[in-house]
């Protein structure tokens, strides 16, 4: 238990195992009674506790909380507190089986990736990555070419029809958006836009969009998978008022 405090008043990460319970008290409450967890102390402040089972945290505080630890005759009380939203999670240890503490270095660069889906949900979930006052209709629209990524409307209430592609667009993405428009804007009397969505054009195919009217909108899957991570990274807290 001393290596645990040790740890912590000096920064390093912290990992144990043992026994514990945990009470949250904050936006929301929870208890959790005594059982054998993981719990992971890091330099920033980050604190969680694992399970023997399921790969997310059942408690957590994010970084730049704080800790505060007492050894005493009921075991070892670590708290983890956060000034600003005044929110306190209190570990009990009554047992440890393992500690580890640990001077690890990572600067390693960290590169998200998305496949077409990922994209076209990243779009759903924050539409203006497409454009400020987009409002999608609905995705996979089924038409006789095929299906439209997404369809939805601009700020003007002017229909768009979205082709996603997770790699450079060639001319081939160009003619088949067309595809789609030339369903879609039967009645022609009815202003329709185009956007294909791409990391970047393939030689050529600016030509073919700038020919046919259409836009291009450059989104990288880095970007769509990281809305996506914020997506489902919110903690569950989150959502108490």
């Amino acid at each position: 238990m001393v290596a645990v405090k040790s740890g912590i008043s000096r920064k390093k990460m912290v990992i144990a195992a043992g026994r514990c319970t945990v009470e949250y008290d904050g936006r929301a409450s929870s208890s959790l009674s005594p059982g054998e967890r993981l719990v992971i102390l890091k330099p920033d402040g980050s604190a969680l506790i694992h399970r023997p089972k399921d790969y997310s945290p059942v408690n957590w505080q994010p970084p730049g909380s704080l800790y505060q630890t007492r050894l005493g005759a009921d075991g070892l009380l670590v708290r983890v507190y956060r000034r600003k939203d005044h929110e306190v999670m209190k570990i009990l240890f009554t047992n440890l089986t393992m500690v580890s503490v640990l001077d690890l270095k990572d600067a390693g660069e960290f590169n998200l990736h998305a496949s077409e889906n990922d994209m076209q949900q990243a779009i759903l979930f924050q539409p203006s990555l497409l454009e400020e006052g987009f409002r999608p209709i609905t995705s996979e629209r089924q038409v006789d070419p095929g299906f439209i990524d997404i369809l939805g409307v601009d700020k003007n209430n002017v229909l768009i029809v979205v082709e996603i592609k997770r790699v450079k667009a060639t001319k081939k993405a160009v003619l088949q958006l067309k595809k789609y428009m030339d369903v879609i804007q039967l009645d022609k009397r009815r202003r329709v836009r185009a956007i294909l969505v791409a990391p970047s054009l393939a030689e050529g195919a600016q030509e073919v969009l700038a020919t046919l009217g259409y836009e291009f909108k450059a989104l990288s899957p880095q970007i769509c998978a990281e809305a996506l991570r914020k997506k489902g990274g919110r903690p569950i807290t989150d959502f108490f008022k």
